[in-house]
């Protein structure tokens, strides 16, 4: 059985950082992709960030692309999500999805989703 557990959320700054990890136990597909995303109340979920097994590269969304960043363990069963530059805006619900196959910034794409952890960023 897939899971998904993401972990790191808490309260930060505005203008500060925050690192979110995804641990993935149980996935056996050799190609996968790791999709980052995050809801705000009262908004859509939406796709921020993205890493493909296949590729062995990340993808970003253009709201966060030189802020936030992928990183992987050397096993690839961490996923991290380095958040800089944080805004208030950025206050959201964060989830980590999990399919096989390529990258998507698609909620639909993902099959397998871990529960959220919230990241509040004061102004």
């Amino acid at each position: 059985e897939v899971q998904l557990q993401a972990s790191g959320g808490g309260l930060v700054p505005a203008g500060g950082s925050l690192t979110l990890s995804c641990a993935v136990s149980g996935f056996t597909d050799e190609d996968y992709a790791i999709g980052w995303f995050r809801q705000a109340p009262g908004k859509e979920r939406e796709g921020l960030a993205c890493f493909s097994s296949e590729a062995d590269r990340s993808y970003y969304d253009d709201s966060v692309k030189g802020r936030f960043s992928i990183s992987t363990d050397n096993a690839r069963t961490t996923i991290h999500l380095e958040m800089t530059r944080l805004r208030p805006e950025d206050t959201a619900v964060y989830y980590c999805a999990a399919d096989s196959g390529r990258c998507s910034f698609l909620r639909r794409a993902y099959r397998i989703w871990g529960q959220g952890t919230q990241v509040t960023v004061s102004s």
